[in-house]
């Protein structure tokens, strides 16, 4: 439990720290958040559960080919932003769209023979 909870700990330090850096500088923001720290923290929590090297790199293989359809948000948010849609339904529209890319992109990887 208390594993559990250092877990819970250092991932939400994470998140708010984010969060705090990009109110006062977006470029911070934007260069701490692009940074695949939830990446390298499950990589540990994971190696440290299991002590799996295989697992870590099938993991790593996954995010790799799901990082591309992730960039839909990013594109997206921006754009419907700038173009006068609101904040919450860019952000759900933008989430829509990505989770469409993720369908894509399974669909896709499927058909090439890679598995993730």
């Amino acid at each position: 439990m208390l594993y559990a909870t250092l877990k819970v700990l250092i991932t939400s330090v994470l998140v708010i720290a984010v969060s705090e850096a990009a109110r006062r500088s977006s470029v911070l923001g934007a260069l701490l958040a692009s940074l695949p720290l939830v990446s390298v923290l499950a990589f540990i929590w994971l190696y440290v559960e299991t002590g799996d090297s295989d697992k870590i790199a099938s993991l790593a293989h996954g995010i790799f080919w799901l990082v591309l359809p992730s960039l839909v948000l990013f594109l997206a948010l921006p754009f419907l932003l700038r173009h006068g849609m609101g904040f919450y339904p860019s952000l759900g529209l933008s989430i829509a769209l990505t989770a469409g890319a993720y369908l894509l992109m399974t669909f896709a990887l499927g058909r090439f023979g890679i598995a993730l």
